[in-house]
């Protein structure tokens, strides 16, 4: 099946097999394979919180060791995506959890991402753009810098920008300037809301930010208020069924509220989030919305068609991307 991407973050999208691989090369001290997956991969013992989730990437982080790395893991990304038959996908990637630990400069980690992506792009023939992610509990003086190299880069494959993070413990109000200089710049506008705190949160990322897209969103269906906002701005809603109930967003997976959302006629659009994290493709999710979560397979189809017009292509690209999707569903059906 044809499938469309609009959230996957990169940093949750490393192959076990390529962290062994590094650890043996630079010496990196890891336990077994086995426990080495309990540090970066969620499992079933774990307990399904969003600390235990955001922990996965403290560890991940120690393993950015050069250059070639980085983009060792982007490219491997595409090409694990376009195996799953991803025809477009946008990844996103925080610079700052990309450089930290060697003291990477945001500017070259950028641009190492980019360059690994159109390669990644010409081997694999799945569209790849790129949207750059902010931390919330990370700095203002760091969140201009990734929007000054954001706007540096528009030519080159990055289409947005994203706030993402703990929602649970930091406000996103600081950082109100910087995704209104981003707009008037021309970037596309993603929010993580409504994952880890309540309808407020989603209620703020459209009134106030006036994002584009809603990372997650799924607590939305706890206000019948910001669902009606939400419809009536008809927000796009980036829906990750497996990563919202491994971080503790939906309490049991079967009661995911997509069914809901759509029936309250949101615009939910279904992705991946982690698929390394949370060991999924995006098949995975697509399977499991439709035998868990009863969604019809016309359905699906059709979320599958809402997200190529929700992606930050132009106007013709995106049309054309459409077309490419619906003459594969009609050959398919």
């Amino acid at each position: 099946m044809p499938k469309v991407e609009l959230h996957r973050h990169l940093e949750g999208s490393v192959r076990l097999s390529t962290l062994v691989d590094v650890a043996r090369t630079f010496g990196v001290t890891i336990p077994s394979t086995g426990q080495l997956r309990s540090l970066v991969q969620v499992n079933e013992e774990d307990p399904y919180t969003f600390k235990n989730f955001l922990s996965k990437f403290q560890t991940l982080r120690l393993f950015y060791r050069t250059p070639e790395i980085i983009s060792r893991i982007t490219r491997e990304a595409i090409v694990d995506a376009a195996a799953d038959n991803v025809h477009y996908m946008e990844l996103r990637f925080t610079p700052v959890a990309l450089g930290r630990e060697q003291g990477f400069s945001l500017r070259d980690v950028v641009e190492w991402v980019i360059a690994a992506t159109h390669q990644a792009e010409e081997v694999t023939g799945t569209i790849v753009r790129l949207i750059l992610s902010i931390n919330r509990h990370e700095s203002l003086e760091l969140a201009e810098q990734v929007l000054h190299l954001a706007c540096d880069h528009m030519d080159h494959g990055i289409v947005g920008l994203d706030l993402s993070g703990d929602e649970a413990n930091s406000p996103a109000l600081p950082f109100l300037p910087i995704f209104r200089e981003a707009r008037q710049a021309g970037l596309h506008t993603v929010v993580h809301a409504g994952e880890w705190n309540g309808p407020e949160n989603v209620a703020e990322a459209i009134e106030v930010f006036e994002a584009e897209r809603i990372g997650h969103g799924v607590r939305a269906m706890e206000d019948p208020n910001v669902v009606a906002l939400a419809r009536e701005r008809q927000s796009v809603f980036e829906v990750c069924v497996t990563s919202n109930y491994q971080s503790g967003a939906i309490p049991v997976a079967t009661r995911h509220p997509l069914s809901d959302m759509l029936v309250s006629g949101l615009n939910a659009t279904i992705n991946t989030d982690d698929p390394s994290i949370c060991q999924i493709t995006l098949s995975d999710e697509y399977r499991r919305v439709c035998e868990e979560l009863t969604l019809p397979l016309e359905k699906l189809e059709e979320r599958v068609l809402a997200a190529a017009k929700a992606c930050f292509l132009p106007e013709n690209h995106r049309q054309v991307l459409i077309e490419s999707l619906s003459q594969e569903f009609g050959i398919i059906g």
